[in-house]
């Protein structure tokens, strides 16, 4: 916090307004190691006073005083200076009062007995965003500035390198495959090319391959005659040529059968292909943009997908980071489904509690922002309040059924709070087998292949990889 005349950094000012002495002292003391400048008011009129007299950064309050309610300082505080940030403390938690008091301007709203950590993290938080105005105004901002493509919302360093490579692909006509975890946001990113390169005025085709029958996908591709099979009354275009002067998004690319790849494989390097029941070749102008959630380079050493068409397909790769390697985002992301869904089921919830924040931050979300998106939305369609509060989350309970789910299989997943890398630990449980198989076969390859269900090709490969 600068000092308006010289620049310098300012010691925040803090108000204590507690009429319990023990309290007051606690807070006291545990504040000014922090740093912090802090004053103490006995009573709620004494806390008035010294509000008119002094200008404070943030007002730690009660909200049962001896005298007036902390609710009536709440209000004078933020008369006398909306920029106050006002963080409300009570051992008689409701939602109603926590509620109210956030409707009347206060930052959030703490229960006691509260831990002094996350205390102390609240109001450090609170005084960098100083107030629900400003923080609003900042999340508004992030959104507006960050909804570069299409409806892609983050300012990680993560997702900023998947822009740099969107705004590079979208001038090329060369072919794109999108990897990530399901949930992480494969077609939106699919689209952002389509959208930013000079195909944006001509068809985006999305197919998702796993959804389709294998007996209609060639059909869905590349159209029908009439009379090609039972039930083919007329002519029909395939999605290819629909997509003609487009773009084609494959989705679930590594979904598709054996046969299929062939095909496609064709299609692809050819930019024509042949109806089912025809004769003739088409020719399209169509830019491919696949997306899958497998390894495909693992599932060309397995022999599920062919290599030729990989690299066909494989041109160019974006990779899109899973939410828990971009928690910088998780934030932004939860205001943006909360106003969206706010908006859709006509409510007027504004903000969510810091608190509420902080616990979406503790679970890792295996389901990507699908998931994130899912839980928000819930919340909002459950709330009877305009601010959504930790107790409007089920992720409390779904967290906790989760944790315990994988500590019975012995996974230590509270080290995730403070950062794992998944690639490493699979990394390590890969090496340990490969290495063990290899000690019980005395070295032998091929009985090391057997023993762990793989082919030849994919234990050298995995040999190499682990430099065994």
């Amino acid at each position: 916090m600068k000092d308006e005349e010289g620049g310098r950094m300012k010691t925040p000012h803090i108000l204590v307004v507690d009429d319990e002495l023990s309290m007051r002292e606690l807070l006291e003391f545990m504040l000014e190691r922090e740093g912090y400048e802090v004053s103490c008011a006995v009573n709620g009129m004494n806390a008035i006073s010294m509000i008119k007299a002094t200008s404070f950064d943030l007002l730690l309050c009660d909200i049962r005083l001896g005298d007036i309610t902390g609710l009536e300082v709440l209000k004078v505080a933020k008369k006398e200076n909306p920029h106050t940030v006002v963080i409300m403390i009570s051992a008689y938690s409701s939602a109603e009062t926590a509620v109210e008091a956030m409707n009347e301007g206060a930052y959030d709203y703490v229960p006691k007995p509260f831990d002094n950590n996350e205390l102390k993290q609240t109001i450090a938080k609170a005084l960098e965003l100083r107030t629900i105005a400003q923080e609003k105004r900042l999340l508004d901002d992030e959104l507006k500035k960050h909804l570069h493509f299409n409806r892609i919302v983050g300012n990680s360093p993560k997702m900023h390198h998947v822009y740099e490579m969107i705004r590079q692909v979208c001038k090329t006509t060369t072919n794109v495959l999108i990897t990530g975890e399901s949930g992480t946001g494969k077609e939106l990113v699919a689209r952002a090319i389509h959208e930013k390169s000079d195909r944006r005025d001509q068809p985006f085709v999305s197919i998702n391959c796993g959804s389709i029958p294998e007996t209609l996908l060639e059909s869905e591709f590349f159209g029908h005659k009439k009379g090609a099979f039972t039930g083919a009354d007329q002519n029909k275009k395939g999605l290819f040529e629909m997509a003609n002067k487009g773009t084609v998004f494959l989705d679930e690319i590594g979904e598709i059968s054996s046969s299929m790849q062939v095909k496609l494989l064709k299609a692809v390097q050819d930019k024509a292909f042949i109806p089912v029941g025809g004769s003739e070749s088409i020719s399209v102008d169509v830019r491919f943009v696949s997306a899958t959630n497998r390894k495909l380079e693992n599932e060309v050493i397995e022999g599920r997908f062919r290599e030729d068409l990989f690299y066909r397909l494989n041109v160019i790769e974006i990779r899109l980071p899973p939410l828990r390697e971009r928690k910088e985002d998780l934030r932004i992301l939860a205001q943006h489904f909360l106003e969206k869904y706010s908006s859709e089921m006509g409510k007027r919830m504004t903000k969510i509690s810091s608190y509420a924040i902080d616990l979406l931050n503790k679970y890792d979300f295996p389901g990507n922002i699908r998931e994130l998106e899912n839980l928000i939305e819930r919340s909002v369609a459950l709330s009877n309040t305009n601010i959504l509060l930790p107790d409007n989350l089920s992720i409390s309970i779904h967290k906790r059924t989760w944790m315990e789910e994988e500590k019975e299989r012995g996974v230590d997943i509270d080290a995730m709070a403070q950062g794992v890398s998944l690639d490493d630990i699979l990394e390590g449980i890969e090496r340990a087998y490969i290495q063990k198989a290899l000690d019980l076969s005395k070295g032998n390859q091929k009985m090391t292949a057997r023993l762990l269900d793989i082919n030849t090709r994919s234990l050298r490969y995995r040999l190499k990889k682990l430099n065994l």
